[in-house]
């Protein structure tokens, strides 16, 4: 919960009474240098639903709290990076070898080992629904001694480092896996921050002191889960938080242009797409989610509606990654999507009512809502919104109980290579094929990634998905996002698109 501030007095008031003060006192004035010991209070985006369970999407806030590690990381060209391991490779087709980094204690104390890890992993593998990252691969891992464990899949896996960058795959502590629940995650990471209590609006961390990569900075982390954009602005404003993420536009250039605080704003490997779905009437018709691409025009959401803050997207994937369009979208044709519509049997004397669903924890999405609907208005679709927390919407629209949804949706989130998303997403069988799409033809094309290894061919199949989605007229993709989070009174922030990092032992607060 927030900390209750009494009425906030004038600014130039409030710097006069600190310089009196402090010179009454003696006090030192701020020097914007690192200070040993510092504290830190950080207002989150998005705040755990599962009880910070690891084989959730929790574990994101856990990675970015610095509580836990996985065994590798993604560098920012994407490809794997030492994190616990210190190197790998292939001891046979279906098996990798991990080496791990010496001297790593666990918060509990205890050493990571090859049976640590190893545990660690299966636990994760072996869940009912597994997480998207390492789903269906058939993962077994085993010791190799107390230096090294052994990975293996059911087929030959290109990107098995890459799926280990998956904050579902910390490695926790074997107290961790005590019982038949899931992992308790109090103290039992390897981060530079050990988790110490949890509430449903927050969490505590304290500094631990024997993480092997070095003393950290931060004394103690305060996370404040703070889900409404202008909230988490205002709290920024406020003083009461020290690192606000997720801030909505118009914050943003007001903190720009404010003399101590510091906003990044990075590309983001986003995209947001209105899904539309296919398993019921209107969209199961091709000509009426024909007429939705026709209506909108993205252009004008991207550098209007968005003021500039977001980029209009003609595919799934943007200038994020090497294989993104860069291509303009094409502009609409309202007339176009009248006639789409007339031929699937709607009109005056038969107008369309579609439910337009979305949710508040992106500052964009309402917004972006709004216009999509007066687009939609102009060819005769009438898209009543509704916005409401993504927790409670989450069942009905995996269930195909919608009509229209508006997601922002990472598609490098899980693992730095776009067939986790293609599979997940689009596939018939993909557990998040929130669009109800099945094509034999694009089933066909994503297989065939689990025997491409060159990078530059595997890219070269993401662009070929992402084209036959358009044909298909699967969704319609409508900005690329950027993140902005803003900092004061912070040195070694740095704004991390994928939401895997955030809290680093690096990070400290200045005097």
């Amino acid at each position: 919960m927030l900390r209750a501030r009494p009425p906030a007095l004038p600014r130039a008031v409030v710097a006069l009474l600190a310089v009196l003060l402090a010179a009454a006192c003696g006090a030192p004035q701020p020097t914007g240098e690192p200070v040993p010991d510092g504290e830190l209070t950080i207002a989150m985006q998005f705040a755990p639903r599962s009880g910070y369970a690891l084989d959730t999407d929790d574990a994101f806030v856990l990675t970015q709290l610095g509580a836990t590690e996985t065994l590798v990381a993604a560098g920012p060209d994407g490809q794997p990076v030492p994190r616990l391991a210190t190197s790998w490779a292939r001891a046979d087709p279906q098996t990798w070898r991990f080496e791990l980094r010496p001297g790593v204690t666990f918060h509990d104390g205890t050493p990571l080992t090859g049976q640590a890890a190893a545990a660690a992993l299966n636990w994760v593998a072996g869940v009912a629904a597994p997480p998207r990252a390492v789903r269906g691969i058939g993962l077994v891992a085993e010791p190799e001694g107390d230096a090294a464990v052994l990975v293996r899949t059911s087929a030959p896996d290109p990107i098995l480092p890459l799926r280990l960058t998956s904050p579902n795959t910390a490695i926790l502590a074997p107290s961790a896996y005590q019982g038949d629940g899931p992992p308790a995650v109090l103290g039992t990471g390897t981060g530079p921050m050990r988790l110490t209590t949890t509430d449903p609006g927050a969490a505590s961390l304290e500094r631990y002191d024997a993480y092997w990569g070095g003393r950290p900075q931060l004394a103690t982390v305060r996370a404040e889960y703070v889900p409404d954009p202008a909230a988490r602005a205002l709290a920024f404003r406020a003083g009461d938080v020290d690192i606000a993420q997720g801030l909505p536009e118009p914050a943003v250039l007001e903190l720009s242009a404010t003399d101590g605080v510091e906003v990044q704003t990075v590309a983001a490997p986003r995209t947001v797409t209105l899904f539309l779905n296919q398993s019921a009437a209107p969209f199961a018709d091709m000509r009426v989610r024909r007429a939705v691409q026709q209506a909108i025009d993205r252009t004008a959401l991207a550098e209007q509606a968005l003021a500039g803050a977001a980029l209009p997207a003609s595919d799934l994937f943007g200038p994020a990654v090497p294989w993104g369009s860069t291509a303009a979208p094409p502009p609409p044709d309202p007339a176009a999507a009248t006639a789409l519509l007339a031929e699937a049997g709607y009109g005056p004397g038969n107008p369309l009512t579609v439910r337009l669903w979305t949710y508040p924890n992106r500052p964009e999405l309402p917004v972006l809502a709004t216009a999509v609907q007066a687009m939609l208005t102009e060819v005769g679709i009438n898209a009543e919104i509704q916005v409401g927390e993504y927790a409670t919407q989450e069942a009905e629209v995996l269930a195909g109980s919608y009509d229209m949804f508006l997601l922002s949706r990472s598609y490098l989130t899980d693992v730095p290579d776009a067939a986790g998303v293609l599979t997940s997403d689009y596939t018939c069988d993909g557990s998040y094929n929130l669009d109800r799409y099945c094509s034999p033809a694009f089933d066909a094309l994503v297989a065939g990634l689990s025997g491409v290894t060159e990078p530059v061919e595997r890219q070269e199949v993401f662009a070929r998905a992402a084209q036959q989605l358009v044909a298909d007229a699967v969704g319609v993709h409508l900005v690329h996002s950027q993140d902005s989070a803003a900092a004061r009174g912070v040195v070694g922030f740095t704004a991390d698109p994928t939401g895997k990092a955030l809290v680093t032992a690096e990070l400290s607060a200045t005097g």
